[in-house]
């Protein structure tokens, strides 16, 4: 028999070609093999991988009830310009997790797309236990919630209501304003925050600033690393108006910086500069960078216990806000005689 490779190979196909039944067939696919002899097992095995009915047999293997593997999908946005994995923070994100489900006795699955309707065929290709989900919008989660019945825990996502799955945030407001306090501390009131766009977390960074700073300005710069360069340049002298700068992440902050250094303008003596996340490479950076940190430990390790109360129907929690706290590193100066924004 032969298969086209954009055919979707079916359980029927499989058993008319071995001369058994769908329901063998079924069975040995979902890991029920007390009534499929061995000889049997293995020719229906075989025949899957060859008809690449999942992707190899340890789908197989793994379909049971107790899997014991974790998926974690991450959203390939834009902004990682193809390199999501790249990024420090999601590295960081990762790392933990990893270490955590380990700790756990389970296994990590890994995927990366920016197309929610992938994640449920994903989940039920390798039956898994429960699910990590970063960076989805709380349209895409609703939409999960309702095509899966595997528990789900939202990291570092933005929601207003999650219905029946976990969000785990961390209060960006309360960290916004941790920076606006420091700032003002140290003299400043020309601040200017930088995000590229105006809308959740971002959003409540910024206004976290301007409780504490009123007078604080948001810009909104370009996705995308040449373009926000130019954006940059275009608008230098406006920048020159402000004594520090707040970026809603430790990438877009020592992305300014490389900027104003090429710019002729020195951090911090002419102009200070704060990031959030605290990333590793936050302390080894020139000058390190002061920023606001998020304990990815904590979360992963609140993530996992959490997929193993939903699993038990004992976690009655939507939403668990997380603390951060301010690190003060090297890009930051004290001034006397500060810049006014005009």
């Amino acid at each position: 028999m032969t298969y086209l490779g954009n055919d979707r190979i079916r359980i029927a196909d499989i058993a008319d070609e071995l001369g058994v039944s769908t329901a063998t067939v079924s069975n040995v696919i979902h890991g029920k093999t007390k009534k499929v002899s061995g000889e049997t097992m293995k020719r229906v095995q075989k025949l899957l991988e060859e008809r690449q009915y999942i992707p190899s047999m340890a789908g197989i293997l793994l379909a049971q009830n107790n899997s014991k593997m974790i998926g974690v999908v991450i959203n390939d946005h834009e902004k990682y310009g193809g390199h999501t994995l790249e990024d420090p923070f999601i590295c960081a994100s990762l790392n933990a997790l990893a270490k955590e489900i380990e700790r756990a006795g389970k296994f990590l699955m890994l995927k990366v797309t920016d197309q929610w309707n992938e994640i449920p065929r994903f989940a039920s290709m390798w039956n898994m236990e429960g699910m990590v989900l970063i960076g989805y919008c709380e349209q895409d989660y609703k939409k999960l919630r309702e095509q899966m019945h595997i528990p789900f825990v939202v990291c570092d996502g933005y929601m207003k209501s999650s219905g029946n799955l976990v969000n785990i945030e961390i209060n960006h407001q309360d960290g916004g304003a941790q920076v606006g306090r420091y700032l003002r501390s140290k003299g400043h009131k020309a601040v200017l925050c930088i995000a590229d766009n105006r809308l959740c977390m971002d959003m409540e960074r910024y206004m976290g600033l301007k409780s504490e700073i009123p007078d604080a300005e948001l810009m909104v710069i370009p996705m995308e690393q040449e373009v926000r360069t130019a954006f940059y340049m275009e608008h230098l002298e406006e920048i020159k108006k402000y004594s520090a700068v707040f970026a809603v992440s430790d990438y877009y902050a020592m992305d300014f910086i490389l900027f104003l250094n090429r710019a002729g303008i020195s951090v911090p003596e002419e102009m200070s500069v704060v990031g959030f996340d605290d990333v590793r490479e936050c302390e080894k950076f020139v000058p390190a960078l002061t920023t606001v940190k998020q304990d990815q430990e904590q979360r992963a390790a609140l993530a996992v216990e959490l997929l193993s109360r939903l699993r038990d129907g004992t976690c009655r929690d939507q939403n668990v806000k997380l603390p951060v706290s301010l690190i003060e590193r090297d890009s930051v100066r004290e001034v006397k005689m500060h810049k006014e924004c005009v």
